[in-house]
């Protein structure tokens, strides 16, 4: 198929490739992971935002690459502990897990009321190729650290992430449900224009 043009999924997380692998159906793309590509480095998120932290990535693995790039960052921001974990959503408080960082998370809620846990996902989609600027898509969903964590499906924070209008977890939705209203969801629907016009 030599009209199909390689895109590098700048991720290692299994969650985020299986997610974007239907988030990506339908663009005339062959969709290469960094395993793939033969590329091991790891891009050091030195970034004091979600948005500078997704560009690194994408800027840095499109020159290791050469190939046309997309990369994330996202992020869980808590209203009750300042926008916590925020930017370090992925290393909060150095906990290995994403168990252990729910944890930690629900720990420090302990107490606080239901209508006082708001909460958001953000994500930062960029998009980029060898010699080409990078461009942006940038989505929330909004919802509320829940009690406790419900729900096998999905990744990281998802199990105490509650949708009031699903009345769900994040972790309780199937995939297709979940693309539909996630912050990653809604990034690459803003993202699927940038890259369709780099083919």
């Amino acid at each position: 198929m030599p009209d199909l043009k390689r895109l590098l999924l700048a991720t290692t997380n299994p969650g985020k490739v299986s997610e974007y692998t239907e988030l990506l159906a339908g663009l005339r793309v062959i969709v290469t992971t960094l395993k793939e590509a033969g590329i091991r480095d790891i891009v050091e998120e030195t970034g004091v935002t979600i948005e500078e932290n997704a560009i690194l990535k994408a800027r840095t693995y499109s020159d290791l690459s050469g190939l046309l790039t997309i990369a994330d960052d996202s992020g869980l921001e808590v209203d009750a502990l300042g926008g916590e974990p925020g930017v370090r959503s992925a290393r909060y408080a150095g906990a290995s897990t994403a168990e252990a960082r729910n944890q930690i998370l629900l720990d420090k809620l302990n107490g606080i009321p239901p209508a006082q846990r708001t909460a958001r996902f953000r994500c930062v989609i960029a998009v980029t190729g060898p010699g080409l600027a990078v461009e942006t898509s940038e989505a929330t969903c909004e919802g509320a650290i829940a009690k406790s964590p419900l729900g096998t499906n999905g990744f990281g924070y998802d199990p105490i992430f509650h949708i009031p209008k699903t009345g769900l977890r994040m972790a309780q939705l199937s995939s297709r449900e979940k693309n539909l209203i996630s912050h990653r969801g809604k990034a690459m629907a803003g993202a699927r224009p940038l890259v369709e016009a780099l083919l």
